[in-house]
């Protein structure tokens, strides 16, 4: 068999051969989301399979079954050099905005890149299977309608956008499952549940007026005018691998079209520590805090906010920090002496470490993941997107304390780190949560294979729900409750009919008995 994946900004095909051959294609300028397909399509080459990528992220190092293809520039680049306030411009004021937009519109734009539409070129062999990433550029669907081949999509996100259900037919409750966004937990007030179901609504109207016409144009512009819309295009989804675990997103409505591979992208291959690293963090003999905001540099944070980190992690000594900062220069003077900085660092192999203690972080699902597989306790300073959703989640669960970045001080920032570091709840709940997380009957990666697999050999339909060929009306039962309200209706205006004409007649009978013995009197 042979797949061809390509993983676009927001896609990645896969087609299976006899082992898979993985065309990759990605141009999200954020390594976050890339890291679970490349983990996604080294395992499918640790299975024997053939793996092309085309994205602008290729490997450091050869790997077997693994070819990086075609290398496309970076146009929006954020890794490590997004800064706080690019981050408040792009996230604060509309984030819908930037997926549909940024990480929807401006990404389709590469349909028209050459090397893009000779994918949808028929194939000697031909591609058994395309893998998009479900987010904001479903426009890639393309190449699975014209190659006629299966699309499986992967979504990075624990919990899927609010637009994204309803092409694969998942059963959607927004009075217990939380739109992504708003970052509500169960259970939800009434006020909530209220403003749950209308940022749903708005969500998913504001996301096709942003997209729809703008992808449909792209897409009729480069493959033809007769195509498919966008949206009719999505909907020929065969499976979805989504980020989640019940442990961690707690119970859902699921198709058998969605399926949990949360942690997918945790694996540590051929990582190294640096001998300077190892050193520090063994010679910790007090634990180290793990300090990371992701591709957010926190040396560009308001310097009130660094003054506060300085003096509550100072306190702390002889517990160490260990911190990533890309530049280290653009920090303010001051820095205590327990901090070890450092421009980059294997997370998951810090995080593994005997001496770690605590792992503060914004809230990313990937790096929150690798910290709960671990059994670490969480610090949360939420910025942006699904990271206020993890983070309280996380707090519900016992293992994380939550701080807001705009409210921050010197004390708050001082009690959640002597509460972390010496109330054994959170390390328990931790290691607690860790062995849950783990315990499955397949492992995220070979739970991934299994069910791209069976799309391949059983077809594109093979877990196609009923809902998906349904409308609306038809999915809330509106006729069927049109048809029995109708039904009560008949039935009480002809039991009224018949009452009526009842009290008639013993009226009737009541005024002739009574004309008769007038008459006889």
């Amino acid at each position: 068999m042979r797949v061809l994946p390509l993983i676009f900004h927001w896609l990645s095909y896969l087609s299976v051969c006899d082992g898979y051959r993985l065309l990759g294609l990605f141009l999200i300028p954020r390594t976050s989301h890339f890291v679970m397909f490349e983990q996604l399509m080294k395992g499918l080459a640790r299975k024997g399979h053939h793996v092309d990528m085309v994205s602008s992220y290729p490997l450091k190092k050869p790997y077997p079954n693994y070819t990086d293809l075609v290398t496309l520039p970076i146009t929006r680049e954020v890794v490590n050099k997004l800064s706080y306030a690019k981050m408040n411009i792009l996230f604060t004021v509309n984030p819908m905005y930037v997926i549909g937009a940024l990480g929807g519109n401006e990404v389709c734009e590469h349909l028209g890149n050459t090397k893009i539409k000779e994918l949808a070129q028929p194939k000697n062999p031909s591609y058994d299977a395309v893998i998009m990433e479900v987010h904001g550029a479903q426009c890639f669907s393309i190449i699975a309608h014209l190659l006629k081949i299966p699309m499986i999509g992967v979504s990075t996100t624990g919990t899927l956008y609010s637009w994204l259900p309803q092409i694969i037919g998942q059963p959607e409750n927004p009075a217990f499952v939380s739109n992504i966004i708003l970052g509500f937990t169960t259970p939800m007030n009434f006020w909530q549940r209220l403003c749950n179901v209308l940022r749903t609504l708005y969500d998913k109207w504001f996301f096709d007026y942003l997209t729809t016409r703008v992808q449909d144009r792209l897409i009729r512009e480069n493959f033809g005018p007769d195509m498919p819309s966008v949206r009719e295009l999505e909907r020929k989804l065969s499976l979805i691998l989504v980020n989640s675990h019940i442990t961690l997103h707690g119970v859902q409505p699921r198709t058998p079209a969605v399926v949990d591979v949360g942690g997918l992208h945790i694996h540590a291959e051929n990582e190294t520590l640096q001998p300077e690293l190892k050193k520090w963090m063994d010679d910790s003999k007090d634990g180290f805090i793990y300090f990371t905001f992701g591709s957010v540099t926190i040396e560009t944070f308001p310097h009130e906010f660094l003054r506060i980190l300085y003096a509550s992690l100072g306190k702390i000594a002889p517990v160490r920090v260990l911190m990533k900062v890309t530049a280290p220069e653009k920090l303010p003077s001051g820095l205590p002496e327990n901090i070890h900085i450092s421009p980059w660092m294997p997370q998951l192999m810090v995080l593994r470490h005997s001496n770690i203690k605590v792992f503060i972080t914004h809230g990313g699902l990937m790096g929150t993941q690798e910290a709960i597989s671990c059994g670490v306790p969480v610090i949360g300073i939420p910025l942006f997107l699904d990271q206020f959703t993890n983070i309280n989640a996380y707090v519900v669960k016992n293992i994380a304390i939550r701080l807001d970045i705009n409210e921050i001080t010197e004390r708050s920032m001082d009690a959640a780190l002597n509460a972390i570091l010496q109330d054994p709840l959170y390390r328990e709940s931790a290691q607690n949560l860790s062995r849950r997380f783990l315990d499955r009957p397949l492992n995220a990666i070979d739970t991934a294979t299994y069910w791209i697999e069976y799309v391949i050999k059983y077809g594109e339909n093979s877990l196609r729900s009923p809902a998906m060929d349904m409308s609306w009306l038809q999915l809330s039962l509106v006729d069927v409750i049109g048809f029995l309200l109708f039904c009560a209706i008949i039935i009480i205006a002809v039991i009224v009919f018949i009452v009526q004409f009842t009290l008639k007649l013993k009226h009737k009978d009541s005024n002739t008995l009574y004309s008769k013995k007038f008459k006889a009197n």
